[in-house]
């Protein structure tokens, strides 16, 4: 295989790896099982990838790197704190547009995968993740954009659960787009947490 088409066939493989574990769960998914589903046999899979664990590193962390350089850009822009948790939203949907399976599997494995060295970056990218927004809402409530009167951090779990479920539901190429979808969140999310006239 020529470099192009051995990378175009590893990112072939993990996507059927991503929606495997994500079905299956790590634990019970086999190499058999991501061989079967990928149409090829177990040993050829160990070709593109040392180990289950491997796929499921490199599946992870491209979906972090992709979503950190998105938000690292909006958190750049100098927004104000409503934009910023707009553009946030937005970014968050359009990471579960591009990768589903990956987000599912965030979901449901990183609590023990994190207690492994390998996967220690899942809970360092946690801790940004959940800096990032506070950081964004308690400026929000210092300028008065948004209530003082709530506590950012129930704020904060309400539209970080209310926004990452959607990946149980949202299926690509569906009725409205990543933006549209986020757009109609905030709709109902901003109006709950912006001050009362």
């Amino acid at each position: 295989m020529t470099g192009n088409a051995n990378a175009e066939r590893r990112a072939e493989l993990l996507a059927t790896a991503a929606q495997v574990f994500a079905d299956q769960g790590y634990n019970a998914t086999t190499v058999r099982r991501i061989a079967d589903a990928a149409g090829m046999l177990a040993g050829s899979l160990y070709y593109h990838f040392d180990s289950k664990e491997s796929m499921l590193d490199e599946i992870l962390s491209t979906f972090l790197d992709e979503l950190w350089a998105g938000y690292d850009t909006v958190l750049a822009a100098g927004l104000g704190p409503r934009e910023t948790i707009e553009a946030l939203v937005t970014e968050s949907f359009r990471q579960i547009d591009r990768h589903g399976p990956a987000v599912a599997i965030y979901q449901k494995e990183s609590k023990h995968l994190s207690a492994q060295p390998r996967f220690g970056y899942l809970v360092d990218s946690q801790v940004k993740f959940e800096n990032a927004w506070l950081r964004a809402l308690e400026r929000g409530v210092a300028e008065k954009v948004f209530r003082g009167d709530l506590d950012v951090r129930l704020v904060y779990r309400f539209v970080r659960d209310t926004v990452w479920v959607a990946a149980s539901w949202y299926r690509p190429g569906g009725t409205h787009s990543p933006e549209e979808i986020a757009r109609q969140y905030l709709s109902m999310v901003l109006e709950g947490i912006t001050p009362r006239t």
